[in-house]
């Protein structure tokens, strides 16, 4: 299907100035006389040129494919019914909807965009993949978007990369073996044969003796603990609290981890916050 250009060119320009750049966690400024936001910022927020976006609402460039749209939609932190809207402007049929659906909630986003620079914190899916993370949050544990295929899942890494547990105190690696087990198997009880979830399972069942174990023991079910444990190679241990709020409808989560205020591990991360870093694990 042909772009509709034109109307792409509207729509974006109507839902560019009806977000204001506190809505998507950019500073105001001062002197701003644009309504809503400026074409350069809603660039940064695709990943993508000012010129490319600026010929976009100029009814000009080519056709955006489908990575683009899938950008451009979240970048404006599009409904999913705009979202929709917009791939068919576009010339595109949509994305499914659903947990395999990539495509943050505006309003998973607007926690997000809020949350403070020296916050850790990240956006996954229902199989441990990172689709959002802030600079503490890679700070802390690397860039975990940076990852492709299955090693996108922090439960197939677990078992799959062996080096992926570095990050994690020694004294937990069992729990979390089993837990990543125990996750797994329920949402392959879940989804059913064929989904994403059987496939990770049935490569690490040839790929992981100790996962071909813990499978065979069939454990279903486990908690994971609200402290979490990380031996960080510049600053040490740090025992964080993390909370999660979930988006029922795409099955995305929001993890945020602190530290208690005046403890050890917050003098710590306050310290991280100040170093970064940028480790892949």
């Amino acid at each position: 299907m042909p772009t509709d250009r034109p109307a792409l060119a509207d729509f974006l320009r109507r839902r560019r100035e009806a977000l204001q750049p506190e809505d998507v966690g950019l500073p105001r400024g001062q002197r701003r006389r644009t309504t809503g936001l400026r074409r350069e910022e809603v660039a940064v927020l695709c990943h993508m040129s000012t010129d490319y976006y600026a010929r976009l609402e100029r009814e000009r460039g080519p056709q955006p494919s489908r990575q683009m749209a899938a950008a451009i939609a979240q970048g404006l932190h599009l409904s999913l019914a705009e979202r929709d809207h917009l791939f068919r402007l576009v010339g595109h049929e949509p994305p499914p909807r659903g947990v395999a659906s990539e495509h943050v909630s505006p309003g998973l986003l607007r926690i997000f965009d809020r949350l403070a620079d020296d916050t850790a914190a990240e956006i996954v899916t229902e199989l441990g993949e990172t689709l959002r993370q802030t600079d503490l949050s890679v700070a802390l544990v690397g860039d975990l978007r940076a990852h492709t295929g299955p090693m996108r899942s922090r439960g197939y890494r677990w078992f799959a990369d062996p080096a992926s547990r570095a990050i994690h105190a020694a004294e937990d690696h069992d729990h979390l073996s089993r837990l990543y087990a125990a996750g797994l198997r329920a949402l392959v009880a879940q989804r059913g044969p064929g989904s994403p979830a059987a496939g990770l399972a049935d490569d690490l069942l040839t790929r992981s003796e100790e996962f071909a174990a813990l499978w065979a023991a069939h454990e279903v079910g486990g908690e994971a603990d609200v402290v979490k444990r990380y031996d960080h190679p510049e600053v040490g241990r740090l025992e964080l609290d993390c909370q999660t709020l979930l988006d029922p409808h795409q099955s995305h989560r929001l993890m945020v981890y602190t530290a208690a205020p005046g403890s050890e591990s917050h003098g710590r991360l306050q310290l991280l916050a100040v170093l970064g870093g940028r480790r892949v694990v």
